[in-house]
């Protein structure tokens, strides 16, 4: 037996990062690990645990073969280390920070991952994109019409993050948990 990858999307203002933030801290009972995105992008930027690196050190890793996947998003790479092929084979649920536009990668390298979108409605990520500051009222329209341009694919799960992160969260968790009683 081994562990099942569940592959967490959905558009920015979601509420992805914090609902992945609830399952590290509530999950760790149950097996699960939540692999780290390394990032071209600074430490202390953007409000994700995840690994920083530089454009180049990012391009001597992919080159090496560290990475299972990559892509390439607002001007940025991201990946996901090698490691949760390990994580995977010892029996660990593995949950990782995807993207949207790299679905069709991930799932062609792991056929049986578990599609998850993380959603909200459009009024709430709005809301939560104007308080990060970090975008234009132009740049956060376009972000919310790309998340209602987008169609999930058959067989994902998709969880609500419009009220409580525990609520949220714990449906996560709830399919997660669901291997332990099948």
């Amino acid at each position: 037996m081994s562990g099942r990858l569940f592959y967490v999307m959905g558009p920015s203002g979601a509420g992805k990062d914090s609902v992945l933030g609830w399952v590290r801290e509530h999950g760790i009972s149950h097996g699960v690990v939540c692999a780290h995105r390394y990032i071209t992008r600074p430490a202390h930027a953007g409000g994700e645990n995840h690994v920083a690196l530089s454009v180049e050190e990012f391009e001597s890793r992919e080159r090496r073969g560290l990475f299972v996947l990559t892509w390439q998003a607002h001007g940025l790479r991201y990946g996901v280390g090698r490691e949760i092929e390990q994580w995977l084979t010892r029996e660990a649920d593995v949950l990782v920070n995807g993207s949207r536009a790299a679905y069709a990668q991930a799932r062609e390298r792991f056929p049986s991952l578990r599609p998850v979108v993380i959603t909200a409605s459009r009024e709430v990520m709005a809301a939560r994109l104007v308080a990060r500051g970090r975008e234009s009222m132009e740049d956060i329209t376009v972000r919310l019409d790309r998340a209602e341009a987008w169609h999930a694919p058959p067989g994902t799960m998709v969880i609500r993050n419009d009220g409580n992160l525990a609520d949220a969260g714990a449906l996560l968790l709830d399919a997660i948990k669901e291997k332990e009683t099948a």
